[in-house]
């Protein structure tokens, strides 16, 4: 089991931000997360990286339950991306400084690096399709550079979970594309970490993604098999207005049905 939350809850000022959480995640399956702004996905990715405790429930993460695990060691088998982190990393570094950091889970490098530290931060960005950017300095990169960086950092260390947080975050729709190409590459690698893609854009849940998680004001209002999650139904009643789903080469893509007020007459027109 790679993922188990059991009634977790997370309560702050008497408020719950999480209620009553009931996930699984198993081994060989990647999950989309979807949920408006405020829906608390922020709050669950913190509980299941440990950087905070559920007020209730129990967690455990790649087999290892919260409170019998040293959290600091699980975290180097977490990968993290998150469009957030880019404004954390240092400027001036190059792009092969940027992913060699992700080998000491450190912004900047403290450490020094061995040869096949650099070498094996090169290989990942040679398959990530963008050698270009070992000696660029990571201030000179575009939006969508820097989060294939970040991904290459996410995956330097091997890490058997892989949380990619709203990546898409400001990229155009040619960059998007290209992104989402290079998850789908990744998730189809015979030694793919287990992926957790968060968004709240249900087109960029690719085929690749079996399993969808809905969360609406902090509880899983559903959660399965993508193709039974997004439906019409499901999501009309999730985003409280009309949904059509339209799947097109193995995405879901969301239109709002026609909203026809009916036609009032005047009195005593026929």
């Amino acid at each position: 089991m790679t993922l188990s939350l059991k009634h977790v809850s997370w309560i702050r000022e008497s408020e719950y931000i999480l209620k009553d959480i009931n996930w699984e995640v198993r081994n060989g399956e990647h999950w989309a997360i979807v949920g408006l702004n405020g829906s608390g996905k922020t709050t669950l990715l913190n509980i299941i990286n440990g950087f905070i405790w559920p007020t209730k429930g129990e967690v455990s993460v790649l087999g290892h339950t919260f409170g019998q695990v040293d959290l600091r060691d699980l975290r180097k088998s977490i990968g993290w991306v998150s469009s957030s982190l880019q404004e954390k990393l240092y400027a001036n570094e190059t792009g092969l400084d940027i992913v060699v950091s992700g080998k000491f889970a450190t912004i900047g490098l403290f450490d020094k690096p061995d040869q096949a530290d650099y070498e094996q931060a090169a290989e990942l960005l040679e398959k990530l399709g963008c050698p270009h950017l070992q000696n660029r300095p990571y201030r000179n990169c575009s939006q969508g550079e820097k989060q294939k960086l970040l991904i290459a950092r996410a995956l330097i260390s091997s890490p058997k979970l892989l949380i990619l947080d709203e990546a898409s975050n400001g990229l155009d729709i040619f960059s998007r594309e290209q992104l989402l190409s290079t998850v789908e590459h990744i998730a189809l690698q015979p030694d793919a970490p287990t992926l957790l893609y968060v968004t709240h854009h249900i087109e960029e849940i690719l085929p690749v993604f079996s399993h969808t998680l809905l969360l609406r004001n902090g509880e899983v209002y559903s959660a399965g098999k993508t193709t039974e999650v997004l439906t019409d139904n499901s999501l009309s009643h999730f985003f409280q207005s009309a949904i059509d789903v339209q799947w097109r080469a193995g995405r879901p893509w969301l239109q709002l049905k026609e909203h026809r007020p009916d036609v009032v007459t005047s009195p005593g027109k026929k």
